[in-house]
Protein backbone atom coordinates (compact mmCIF):
# COMPACT_ATOMS: atom_id res chain seq x y z
CA UNK A 1 0.00 0.00 0.00
CA UNK A 2 1.48 3.22 -0.93
CA UNK A 3 1.80 6.22 1.89
CA UNK A 4 -0.73 8.64 2.43
CA UNK A 5 -2.52 10.66 4.68
CA UNK A 6 -5.56 8.32 4.02
CA UNK A 7 -3.95 4.96 4.62
CA UNK A 8 -2.01 6.34 7.54
CA UNK A 9 -5.40 7.31 9.32
CA UNK A 10 -6.67 3.69 8.10
CA UNK A 11 -4.02 2.10 9.51
CA UNK A 12 -4.70 4.25 13.10
CA UNK A 13 -8.07 3.60 13.04
CA UNK A 14 -7.90 -0.26 12.23
CA UNK A 15 -5.56 -0.50 15.38
CA UNK A 16 -6.73 -2.50 18.33
CA UNK A 17 -5.28 -3.78 21.50
CA UNK A 18 -3.89 -6.89 20.34
CA UNK A 19 -0.47 -7.67 19.74
CA UNK A 20 -0.72 -8.69 16.52
CA UNK A 21 -2.01 -5.47 15.76
CA UNK A 22 0.19 -3.13 16.89
CA UNK A 23 3.44 -5.09 15.92
CA UNK A 24 1.66 -5.26 11.95
CA UNK A 25 1.01 -1.40 12.02
CA UNK A 26 4.51 -0.79 13.70
CA UNK A 27 6.26 -2.75 10.30
CA UNK A 28 3.86 -0.57 7.97
CA UNK A 29 4.79 2.67 10.01
CA UNK A 30 8.96 1.56 9.74
CA UNK A 31 8.94 0.90 6.51
CA UNK A 32 7.84 4.28 5.29
CA UNK A 33 10.28 5.84 7.75
CA UNK A 34 11.04 8.55 5.20
CA UNK A 35 7.55 10.07 6.46
CA UNK A 36 8.15 9.99 10.27
CA UNK A 37 7.64 13.48 10.63
CA UNK A 38 4.14 13.67 8.44
CA UNK A 39 3.52 9.87 9.96
CA UNK A 40 4.03 11.50 13.89
CA UNK A 41 1.56 14.60 12.91
CA UNK A 42 -0.98 12.21 11.90
CA UNK A 43 -0.46 10.12 15.15
CA UNK A 44 -0.92 13.02 17.08
CA UNK A 45 -3.94 14.45 15.31
CA UNK A 46 -5.41 10.75 15.89
CA UNK A 47 -4.84 10.79 19.70
CA UNK A 48 -6.26 13.77 20.48
CA UNK A 49 -9.16 12.85 18.44
CA UNK A 50 -9.64 9.06 19.69
CA UNK A 51 -10.97 7.75 23.33
CA UNK A 52 -9.36 6.95 26.49
CA UNK A 53 -8.81 2.99 25.33
CA UNK A 54 -7.70 3.69 21.87
CA UNK A 55 -5.20 6.63 23.07
CA UNK A 56 -3.44 3.75 24.91
CA UNK A 57 -3.56 1.86 21.72
CA UNK A 58 -1.86 5.16 20.36
CA UNK A 59 0.84 4.76 22.98
CA UNK A 60 1.86 1.61 22.55
CA UNK A 61 2.26 1.71 18.60
CA UNK A 62 4.60 4.66 19.04
CA UNK A 63 5.78 2.61 21.83
CA UNK A 64 6.92 -0.13 19.68
CA UNK A 65 7.87 2.00 16.94
CA UNK A 66 10.48 3.87 18.99
CA UNK A 67 12.11 1.00 20.49
CA UNK A 68 12.67 -0.99 17.19
CA UNK A 69 13.98 2.15 15.92
CA UNK A 70 16.07 2.32 18.95
CA UNK A 71 17.37 -1.64 18.32
CA UNK A 72 17.87 -0.65 14.70
CA UNK A 73 19.65 2.61 15.51
CA UNK A 74 17.43 4.40 13.30
CA UNK A 75 16.70 7.77 14.64
CA UNK A 76 14.02 8.95 12.13
CA UNK A 77 11.12 8.31 14.52
CA UNK A 78 12.82 9.12 17.78
CA UNK A 79 13.57 12.62 16.41
CA UNK A 80 9.84 12.86 15.18
CA UNK A 81 8.21 12.10 18.07
CA UNK A 82 10.76 13.63 20.58
CA UNK A 83 9.27 17.05 20.48
CA UNK A 84 5.50 15.74 20.84
CA UNK A 85 6.03 12.57 23.04
CA UNK A 86 5.37 14.52 26.04
CA UNK A 87 2.19 16.02 25.37
CA UNK A 88 0.68 13.22 23.91
CA UNK A 89 1.62 11.53 26.47
CA UNK A 90 -0.50 13.55 28.85
CA UNK A 91 -3.21 14.05 26.38
CA UNK A 92 -3.63 10.24 26.71
CA UNK A 93 -2.90 10.23 30.62
CA UNK A 94 -5.79 12.95 31.49
CA UNK A 95 -9.47 12.00 32.19
CA UNK A 96 -7.81 8.05 31.70
CA UNK A 97 -9.24 5.84 34.40
CA UNK A 98 -6.71 4.65 37.35
CA UNK A 99 -6.36 1.49 35.16
CA UNK A 100 -5.07 3.06 32.03
CA UNK A 101 -3.04 5.50 34.14
CA UNK A 102 -1.30 2.79 35.68
CA UNK A 103 -0.58 1.20 32.70
CA UNK A 104 0.73 4.73 31.00
CA UNK A 105 2.79 5.03 33.61
CA UNK A 106 4.31 1.85 32.89
CA UNK A 107 5.36 2.60 29.48
CA UNK A 108 6.96 5.69 30.86
CA UNK A 109 9.23 3.27 33.62
CA UNK A 110 10.60 1.54 30.35
CA UNK A 111 11.27 4.26 28.22
CA UNK A 112 13.28 5.68 31.28
CA UNK A 113 14.95 2.04 31.65
CA UNK A 114 15.49 1.34 27.76
CA UNK A 115 16.67 5.11 27.24
CA UNK A 116 14.58 5.66 24.51
CA UNK A 117 14.53 9.08 24.69
CA UNK A 118 16.69 11.78 25.65
CA UNK A 119 17.01 12.81 28.86
CA UNK A 120 15.05 16.14 28.98
CA UNK A 121 12.85 14.52 26.96
CA UNK A 122 11.80 11.89 29.86
CA UNK A 123 11.98 14.02 31.94
CA UNK A 124 9.33 16.34 30.64
CA UNK A 125 7.49 13.43 30.07
CA UNK A 126 7.75 12.49 33.90
CA UNK A 127 7.00 16.14 35.00
CA UNK A 128 3.85 16.72 32.96
CA UNK A 129 2.28 13.57 34.16
CA UNK A 130 3.08 14.43 37.77
CA UNK A 131 2.02 17.87 37.51
CA UNK A 132 -1.85 16.13 36.41
CA UNK A 133 -1.52 14.04 39.74
CA UNK A 134 -1.00 17.02 41.40
CA UNK A 135 -3.89 19.02 40.07
CA UNK A 136 -6.31 16.15 40.34
CA UNK A 137 -5.38 15.61 44.36
CA UNK A 138 -5.45 19.32 44.76
CA UNK A 139 -9.12 19.54 43.03
CA UNK A 140 -10.50 17.06 45.24
CA UNK A 141 -13.35 18.26 47.42
CA UNK A 142 -12.81 18.28 51.08
CA UNK A 143 -14.09 15.41 53.14
CA UNK A 144 -17.55 16.35 55.10
CA UNK A 145 -15.35 16.90 58.40
CA UNK A 146 -12.89 19.38 56.94
CA UNK A 147 -13.33 23.21 57.27
CA UNK A 148 -15.88 24.92 55.33
CA UNK A 149 -13.62 28.01 54.91
CA UNK A 150 -10.53 26.46 54.04
CA UNK A 151 -10.41 27.56 50.55
CA UNK A 152 -11.03 31.81 49.39
CA UNK A 153 -12.68 32.93 46.41
CA UNK A 154 -10.59 34.11 43.49
CA UNK A 155 -11.10 38.12 43.28
CA UNK A 156 -12.55 38.85 40.29
CA UNK A 157 -9.36 41.39 39.44
CA UNK A 158 -7.45 38.21 39.02
CA UNK A 159 -9.85 35.85 37.59
CA UNK A 160 -8.44 36.98 33.73
CA UNK A 161 -5.24 36.47 35.02
CA UNK A 162 -6.09 32.62 35.67
CA UNK A 163 -6.41 31.09 31.89
CA UNK A 164 -2.69 33.64 30.78
CA UNK A 165 -0.48 32.33 33.20
CA UNK A 166 -2.25 28.77 32.73
CA UNK A 167 -1.67 29.51 29.04
CA UNK A 168 2.04 30.52 29.62
CA UNK A 169 2.61 27.33 31.85
CA UNK A 170 1.60 24.93 28.84
CA UNK A 171 3.72 26.87 26.41
CA UNK A 172 6.86 26.67 28.59
CA UNK A 173 6.29 23.06 29.22
CA UNK A 174 6.15 22.76 25.44
CA UNK A 175 8.50 24.64 24.76
CA UNK A 176 11.64 23.65 27.08
CA UNK A 177 11.79 19.86 25.53
CA UNK A 178 11.68 20.56 22.59
CA UNK A 179 14.39 23.58 22.85
CA UNK A 180 16.49 21.23 24.74
CA UNK A 181 16.38 18.56 21.92
CA UNK A 182 17.27 21.05 19.26
CA UNK A 183 20.27 22.10 21.17
CA UNK A 184 21.54 18.84 22.39
CA UNK A 185 21.35 17.46 18.31
CA UNK A 186 22.84 20.82 17.64
CA UNK A 187 25.79 19.70 19.91
CA UNK A 188 26.31 16.58 18.60
CA UNK A 189 26.67 17.90 14.63
CA UNK A 190 28.93 21.03 15.07
CA UNK A 191 30.87 18.81 17.46
CA UNK A 192 34.41 19.00 16.26
CA UNK A 193 35.45 16.51 17.66
CA UNK A 194 32.58 14.62 15.93
CA UNK A 195 33.98 12.42 13.20
CA UNK A 196 31.61 13.31 9.82
CA UNK A 197 29.57 10.60 8.60
CA UNK A 198 29.07 10.15 4.90
CA UNK A 199 27.08 13.30 2.57
CA UNK A 200 23.22 11.46 2.89
CA UNK A 201 23.89 10.41 6.71
CA UNK A 202 25.23 14.15 7.19
CA UNK A 203 22.13 15.61 4.78
CA UNK A 204 20.25 13.44 6.84
CA UNK A 205 21.28 14.21 10.21
CA UNK A 206 21.00 18.20 9.31
CA UNK A 207 17.49 17.99 8.08
CA UNK A 208 16.32 16.30 11.28
CA UNK A 209 18.16 18.97 12.83
CA UNK A 210 16.49 22.01 11.02
CA UNK A 211 13.44 20.50 11.81
CA UNK A 212 14.29 20.14 15.59
CA UNK A 213 15.21 23.68 15.60
CA UNK A 214 11.86 24.55 13.43
CA UNK A 215 9.59 22.74 16.74
CA UNK A 216 11.96 24.46 19.16
CA UNK A 217 11.31 27.76 17.48
CA UNK A 218 7.77 27.95 17.30
CA UNK A 219 7.22 26.61 21.12
CA UNK A 220 9.67 29.59 22.04
CA UNK A 221 7.25 31.81 19.77
CA UNK A 222 3.92 30.00 21.52
CA UNK A 223 5.81 30.71 25.03
CA UNK A 224 6.84 34.38 24.24
CA UNK A 225 2.77 35.62 23.06
CA UNK A 226 1.47 33.92 25.80
CA UNK A 227 4.31 35.60 28.45
CA UNK A 228 3.51 39.09 26.25
CA UNK A 229 -0.04 38.79 27.04
CA UNK A 230 0.13 38.11 30.63
CA UNK A 231 2.11 40.92 30.93
CA UNK A 232 0.13 43.07 29.50
CA UNK A 233 -2.67 42.16 31.80
CA UNK A 234 -0.33 42.32 34.57
CA UNK A 235 0.24 45.96 33.54
CA UNK A 236 -3.54 47.09 33.05
CA UNK A 237 -4.27 45.56 36.59
CA UNK A 238 -1.32 47.54 38.05
CA UNK A 239 -1.86 50.56 36.08
CA UNK A 240 -6.03 49.92 37.68
CA UNK A 241 -4.45 49.70 40.90
CA UNK A 242 -2.11 52.62 40.66
CA UNK A 243 -5.27 54.91 39.80
CA UNK A 244 -6.81 53.45 43.06
CA UNK A 245 -4.26 54.10 44.82
CA UNK A 246 -4.15 57.67 43.74
CA UNK A 247 -7.99 58.28 44.10
CA UNK A 248 -7.73 56.62 47.58
CA UNK A 249 -4.90 59.35 48.36
CA UNK A 250 -7.30 62.44 47.62
CA UNK A 251 -10.02 60.83 49.55
CA UNK A 252 -8.02 60.09 52.63
CA UNK A 253 -6.38 63.96 52.47
CA UNK A 254 -10.38 65.17 52.33
CA UNK A 255 -11.31 63.50 55.02
CA UNK A 256 -8.24 64.17 57.33
CA UNK A 257 -9.23 68.03 56.57
CA UNK A 258 -13.12 67.54 57.45
CA UNK A 259 -12.12 65.78 60.47
CA UNK A 260 -9.94 68.40 61.57
CA UNK A 261 -12.60 70.67 60.95
CA UNK A 262 -14.86 69.23 62.86
CA UNK A 263 -13.00 68.46 65.98
CA UNK A 264 -12.55 72.24 65.96
CA UNK A 265 -16.09 73.44 65.52
CA UNK A 266 -16.30 71.04 68.73
CA UNK A 267 -13.71 72.63 70.78
CA UNK A 268 -15.08 76.08 70.34
CA UNK A 269 -19.17 75.06 71.18
CA UNK A 270 -17.83 73.18 74.03
CA UNK A 271 -15.65 75.89 75.27
CA UNK A 272 -18.55 78.40 75.21
CA UNK A 273 -20.68 76.13 76.71
CA UNK A 274 -18.32 75.76 80.00
CA UNK A 275 -17.97 80.12 79.63
CA UNK A 276 -21.75 79.95 80.11
CA UNK A 277 -21.91 77.84 82.55
CA UNK A 278 -19.39 79.42 85.16
CA UNK A 279 -19.93 83.40 83.74
CA UNK A 280 -20.49 86.26 86.79
CA UNK A 281 -24.15 87.51 85.91
CA UNK A 282 -24.31 88.98 89.06
CA UNK A 283 -22.28 92.12 88.13
CA UNK A 284 -24.65 92.97 85.06
CA UNK A 285 -22.07 91.94 82.55
CA UNK A 286 -22.63 89.29 80.05
CA UNK A 287 -20.97 86.18 80.47
CA UNK A 288 -19.16 85.40 76.99
CA UNK A 289 -19.77 87.15 73.19
CA UNK A 290 -21.59 83.39 72.37
CA UNK A 291 -21.74 82.96 68.78
CA UNK A 292 -25.72 81.96 67.46
CA UNK A 293 -24.80 78.14 67.06
CA UNK A 294 -23.44 78.03 70.95
CA UNK A 295 -26.72 79.85 72.14
CA UNK A 296 -29.14 78.06 69.90
CA UNK A 297 -27.31 75.08 71.43
CA UNK A 298 -27.32 75.95 75.17
CA UNK A 299 -30.91 76.74 75.15
CA UNK A 300 -31.91 73.39 73.66
CA UNK A 301 -29.85 71.95 76.36
CA UNK A 302 -31.36 73.81 79.34
CA UNK A 303 -35.20 73.03 77.72
CA UNK A 304 -34.68 69.45 76.96
CA UNK A 305 -33.75 68.67 80.74
CA UNK A 306 -36.86 67.16 82.09
CA UNK A 307 -38.69 68.26 85.22
CA UNK A 308 -37.84 66.96 88.36
CA UNK A 309 -40.08 63.45 88.91
CA UNK A 310 -41.94 63.38 92.36
CA UNK A 311 -40.53 61.12 94.84
CA UNK A 312 -42.93 58.70 96.90
CA UNK A 313 -41.86 59.08 100.76
CA UNK A 314 -40.51 56.13 102.34
CA UNK A 315 -41.66 56.51 105.72
CA UNK A 316 -44.27 54.22 106.62
CA UNK A 317 -47.74 55.97 107.81
CA UNK A 318 -49.02 55.01 111.59
CA UNK A 319 -50.58 51.85 112.79
CA UNK A 320 -53.85 54.03 113.45
CA UNK A 321 -54.12 54.97 110.01
CA UNK A 322 -54.44 50.94 109.31
CA UNK A 323 -56.59 49.97 111.82
CA UNK A 324 -60.55 50.46 112.72
CA UNK A 325 -61.60 52.18 115.22
CA UNK A 326 -61.40 50.49 119.51
CA UNK A 327 -58.80 48.18 117.57
CA UNK A 328 -57.16 47.29 120.51
CA UNK A 329 -53.41 47.99 121.13
CA UNK A 330 -50.83 45.36 120.37
CA UNK A 331 -48.41 44.50 123.37
CA UNK A 332 -45.65 45.96 122.29
CA UNK A 333 -43.97 45.64 125.72
CA UNK A 334 -42.94 42.13 125.64
CA UNK A 335 -40.74 40.43 123.48
CA UNK A 336 -41.11 37.40 121.14
CA UNK A 337 -40.11 34.40 122.31
CA UNK A 338 -39.02 31.38 119.92
CA UNK A 339 -37.86 27.91 120.11
CA UNK A 340 -35.89 26.08 117.88
CA UNK A 341 -38.29 22.59 118.87
CA UNK A 342 -41.37 24.59 117.49
CA UNK A 343 -43.12 23.99 121.27
CA UNK A 344 -44.92 26.11 122.91
CA UNK A 345 -43.16 28.23 125.34
CA UNK A 346 -45.10 28.28 129.05
CA UNK A 347 -44.46 31.26 130.77
CA UNK A 348 -44.06 31.28 134.48
CA UNK A 349 -45.95 33.60 136.27
CA UNK A 350 -45.19 35.26 139.37
CA UNK A 351 -47.61 33.83 142.51
CA UNK A 352 -49.41 36.84 144.20
CA UNK A 353 -49.66 35.59 147.75
CA UNK A 354 -51.97 39.09 148.23
CA UNK A 355 -54.83 37.94 146.12
CA UNK A 356 -57.42 35.56 148.36
CA UNK A 357 -57.67 32.03 147.76
CA UNK A 358 -59.40 30.57 145.77
CA UNK A 359 -62.31 28.11 146.66
CA UNK A 360 -63.16 24.70 145.17
CA UNK A 361 -67.28 24.77 144.47
CA UNK A 362 -68.74 22.12 146.35
CA UNK A 363 -70.39 19.73 143.66
CA UNK A 364 -73.83 18.86 143.86
CA UNK A 365 -75.27 15.80 144.39
CA UNK A 366 -78.29 15.15 142.79
CA UNK A 367 -81.15 13.56 145.06
CA UNK A 368 -81.02 10.15 143.68
CA UNK A 369 -77.34 9.88 143.49
CA UNK A 370 -77.58 8.41 147.66
CA UNK A 371 -79.54 5.21 146.32
CA UNK A 372 -76.68 5.22 143.52
CA UNK A 373 -73.98 4.63 145.98
CA UNK A 374 -75.88 2.56 147.93
CA UNK A 375 -76.24 -0.19 145.58
CA UNK A 376 -72.68 0.33 144.15
CA UNK A 377 -71.58 -0.60 147.68
CA UNK A 378 -73.82 -3.54 148.57
CA UNK A 379 -71.49 -5.18 145.96
CA UNK A 380 -67.67 -7.01 148.30
CA UNK A 381 -65.01 -4.60 147.11
CA UNK A 382 -62.63 -8.25 147.23
CA UNK A 383 -60.93 -9.26 144.29
CA UNK A 384 -61.87 -11.48 141.97
CA UNK A 385 -61.05 -15.10 141.75
CA UNK A 386 -58.76 -16.66 139.00
CA UNK A 387 -61.40 -18.50 138.02
CA UNK A 388 -64.26 -15.74 138.01
CA UNK A 389 -64.89 -14.38 134.58
CA UNK A 390 -64.82 -10.48 133.90
CA UNK A 391 -67.42 -9.26 132.30
CA UNK A 392 -66.12 -5.74 131.56
CA UNK A 393 -63.31 -6.93 130.01
CA UNK A 394 -61.08 -4.30 131.79
CA UNK A 395 -57.69 -5.27 133.38
CA UNK A 396 -58.16 -7.48 136.41
CA UNK A 397 -55.73 -5.44 138.23
CA UNK A 398 -56.93 -2.72 140.47
CA UNK A 399 -55.98 0.84 141.08
CA UNK A 400 -55.60 1.63 144.96
CA UNK A 401 -57.93 4.47 145.65
CA UNK A 402 -57.82 6.11 148.62
CA UNK A 403 -61.47 6.25 149.77
CA UNK A 404 -61.08 9.19 151.70
CA UNK A 405 -60.28 11.22 148.80
CA UNK A 406 -63.27 9.81 146.78
CA UNK A 407 -66.02 10.28 149.01
CA UNK A 408 -64.46 13.15 150.54
CA UNK A 409 -67.35 15.87 148.64
CA UNK A 410 -69.74 13.21 150.64
CA UNK A 411 -68.15 13.95 154.38
CA UNK A 412 -68.96 17.35 154.81
CA UNK A 413 -72.89 18.47 156.14
CA UNK A 414 -73.48 19.78 152.93
CA UNK A 415 -73.14 17.04 151.09
CA UNK A 416 -75.31 14.63 152.98
CA UNK A 417 -78.47 17.35 152.59
CA UNK A 418 -81.38 15.98 151.11
CA UNK A 419 -80.26 12.43 152.39
CA UNK A 420 -82.31 9.78 154.83
CA UNK A 421 -81.14 9.81 158.21
CA UNK A 422 -80.71 6.22 158.30
CA UNK A 423 -78.70 6.25 154.60
CA UNK A 424 -76.29 9.25 156.07
CA UNK A 425 -75.57 7.34 158.91
CA UNK A 426 -74.75 4.00 157.00
CA UNK A 427 -72.27 6.46 154.63
CA UNK A 428 -70.31 7.80 157.61
CA UNK A 429 -69.35 4.93 159.36
CA UNK A 430 -68.50 3.47 155.99
CA UNK A 431 -66.49 6.04 155.38
CA UNK A 432 -64.97 5.97 159.32
CA UNK A 433 -64.30 2.27 158.60
CA UNK A 434 -62.07 2.49 155.67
Amino acid sequence: MAYTDDAVRAKLSALNETQESIVTVAQWVMFHRRHADRTAQLWMQRLKDSGANKRLNLVYLANEVAQQSKARRKDDFLLAFSPIIAEATATAYKGATHEVQQKLRRVVEVWRQRQIFELPIQEAVETRIDDLDKARSSGKKPLLGGSLFSGSPTPKEVQPLIPLQTSVSKATNASEPALSSANIEYEKLTDPATAVPTAPVHAARLSALVKLLANAEGAVTESIKARTALVEALEKLLQNNRQSLASEGAQLTEVTDRKATIEARKREVEDSIMRGLSGDYGNGSPAVDATPESLELTRDSASADPERPQIEELTPPPIESLTHTGTPRANTTEPTITTTTGADIIHEQTPNHTDPAQTVPTPLVPAGAGSDLLSSLSVPLGRPHAGSPITNGSSAKKRKIDQGEEFAGFGSGDAMDGLDDDVAEMLRKDSAGF
